[in-house]
């Protein structure tokens, strides 16, 4: 998918302590990384499985072939694209879609509704509303325009059909984007794709959603940093990652500044303007799909939105206020300081 100006918080965030390893490190096992551009990004798969290089490699081009399948399915910006069909029939009819893009969009409804549309996958209606370009001068869109795309927001009117696997979108002018959830469900299907293969051990990074299976050694789990919001070159704290997904959505990859004030890509579509109680969002969870849209919404629902974070089996998450202060999940306590500088 190509990157988007409402890209809802696709970025890296988090930063792999075990890439900064180099395979002297730990000679008798080195790491093996492929990487292939996809979805407005490159997915990196990085390999500590002590496997022939020629089974290495057959996976991860497996992988990759599986997420460029993905990306034809799922991009809005593809014109051949089922979500292009889904969206030129908005108020029209519902479209027979395939299995994958039924469980994309399903997953994304999800989302939607347990955080109470502050994740929502119609957020495409405020495309080219909000620009970050350089090669634009800082402005805010027009209040009018903003009216009008909150008018053609709300994952209520997504009506899925999982007996005929159709998608619907009930108003004319609605439209579909997968930007917040369509790399995270990618990077799960290369975990399904490397494991058929054999693989065991191994971190799946698509543009900063990441997966991490297995340990990088035999006692050695991998371990993941932390980015500061501010400070690209500091951790805010280093944790060690056994197996799950973990994704991070920040204002710092794509803003513009307006007599001091910042205005970035993470829309809040229940205002039509950057969200403003977070600045950083982490979220762990069993697979990267939840990961990567709850990060956005938790992100619009800032610390309040924890507690039903707290309430999901198997999800963990911290916030970073623009006061310093990090507020996390029971899970993660004393995983994380208490403040962050600004």
């Amino acid at each position: 998918m190509k990157p988007l100006c409402l890209c809802l918080g696709l970025y890296l965030a988090l930063l792999s302590a075990a890439f900064a390893d180099e395979p002297k490190v730990n000679p008798e096992i080195p790491l093996v990384r492929h990487a292939r551009e996809a979805m407005g990004t490159v997915f990196t798969l990085t390999v500590a499985d002590p496997l022939p290089a020629e089974l290495v490699e057959r996976a991860a081009l497996a992988a990759f072939d599986e997420i460029d399948r993905l990306e034809a399915l799922l991009s809005e910006w593809r014109e051949t694209s089922e979500i292009s069909a889904v969206n030129r029939a908005a108020g029209l009819a519902p479209v027979v879609v395939s299995a994958e893009t039924f469980d994309c969009v399903s997953r994304a409804i999800e989302v939607s509704r347990l955080t109470d549309g502050a994740f929502d996958l119609t957020w495409a209606a405020f495309r080219g509303l909000w620009k970050f370009s350089d090669e634009t001068p800082p402005r805010l869109p027009d209040p009018d325009r903003i009216k009008a795309a909150l008018s053609n927001v709300g994952f209520r009117k997504v009506k899925a059909d999982k007996k005929a696997r159709t998608l619907f979108l009930e108003q004319r002018g609605m439209t579909l984007g997968l930007g917040g959830i369509g790399q995270g469900f990618a990077v799960d299907r290369a975990v399904i794709i490397l494991r058929a293969h054999g693989l065991s051990r191994f971190i799946v990074d698509g543009g900063g959603d990441l997966y991490v299976a297995g340990e990088k050694a035999e006692g050695r789990p991998w371990v993941i940093g932390v980015q500061h919001p501010r400070d690209r070159g500091r951790l805010v704290a280093e944790l060690p990652l056994p197996e799950g997904a973990v994704v991070t959505s920040g204002d710092y990859e794509r803003f513009f500044e307006i007599e001091g004030r910042r205005y970035h890509h993470i829309i809040d579509l229940r205002t039509g303007y950057p969200a403003t109680g977070s600045v950083s969002t982490t979220v762990f969870s069993a697979d990267a799909t939840l990961a990567d849209a709850l990060a956005t919404g938790l992100f619009v629902m800032g610390p309040k939105g924890l507690s039903k974070l707290e309430a999901m089996p198997g999800v963990e998450a911290a916030v970073f206020s623009p006061d310093g202060q990090i507020d996390f999940t029971s899970g993660l306590k004393g995983r994380f300081p208490a403040r962050w500088k600004p």
